[in-house]
């Protein structure tokens, strides 16, 4: 791999990736440099504060309020459910049930169920659930 970086005329920031063929790493490095800066705007007590997308593990909506988890913290955001999928990137999140939209770089380990569920083991230790409907397409994702 080689990395090159030279100044350029524009104001903004322009990011090129040269590839023989477009691989899953590759994806992944395209992945992340779209997610660099990529914040999302959270209610936490009396002020709205700035989350690292990459701090995310998952987003779960309980009696309709939608909350975002960190390994730390809990905070609620504005956004439902289905407008946080279409800000998300696809490679990185993943709608794992009617629910829950899963941080897929902060799975652990991955346990199939007898009940054909899986469940995951974020990093901080919290098991999570990939519905029957959705194991299909999460397997597809991790090409298994």
């Amino acid at each position: 791999m080689e990395i090159e970086i030279r100044k350029h005329i524009e104001e903004k920031a322009r990011v090129i990736i040269e590839c023989k063929e477009v691989t899953n790493n590759i994806q992944k490095l395209q992945s992340y440099i779209r997610a660099f800066d990529n914040r999302i705007l959270t209610k936490k007590e009396d002020e709205m504060v700035f989350v690292e997308m990459s701090d995310i593990l998952y987003f779960e909506t309980v009696d309709n309020r939608t909350f975002l988890y960190t390994k730390d913290e809990v905070v609620e955001v504005k956004q439902r459910l289905y407008e946080l999928e279409a800000r998300l990137s696809e490679e990185d999140f993943f709608r794992c049930s009617k629910s829950i939209v899963v941080n897929i770089n902060k799975i652990k380990n991955l346990k199939p169920q007898i009940d054909r569920t899986i469940m995951v083991t974020m990093c901080n230790g919290e098991k999570l659930i990939i519905s029957r409907r959705y194991v299909k397409a999460f397997k597809d994702i991790l090409g298994i």
